[in-house]
């Protein structure tokens, strides 16, 4: 796998612990009191205090070992040769190529639907000569 699958695979990998770790932690959280003009929440016995008080740091140093990955691919990607100004003029160059190229595909896709124009005309030309329904010319 190339280092820019890696780094993707490695960026959805940090969003869904971090989606999964939001969740979580809302989901396990123990109620808490917001006024005292309330009354006191239920308490949730399935709740296990013990395992709620570890999930945080097990997710968090799941985090912080994606992030370490994704840092090290991209600390792995090769640098630029001749710096920003070597990169934009390459960027100018294949934007160029691909005007070019794109140019010559939509001249060609012209030219494509103008023969399938013809076979269409052609082939009812010879269905219908073929049905007797109109003579030949």
């Amino acid at each position: 796998m190339d280092i820019i699958s890696q780094l993707q695979e490695q960026t959805n990998k940090i969003a869904a612990l971090t989606f999964n770790t939001f969740g979580t932690l809302q989901r396990d959280s123990p109620a808490v009191k917001l006024s005292p003009n309330y009354p006191e929440p239920p308490a949730n016995p399935t709740e296990d205090a013990a395992n709620f008080a570890e999930q945080p740091k097990l997710m968090s140093a799941a985090l912080v070992q994606a992030a370490k990955q994704f840092d090290a691919l991209v600390a792995a990607l090769p640098l630029a040769d001749g710096g920003e100004e070597a990169q934009l003029k390459r960027i100018a160059e294949l934007q160029a190529e691909n005007d070019t190229v794109g140019q010559e595909l939509q001249i060609q896709l012209e030219a494509a639907e103008e023969e399938l124009k013809q076979v269409r005309e052609l082939f009812g030309q010879a269905a219908d000569n073929c049905l007797n329904l109109k003579k030949p010319d």
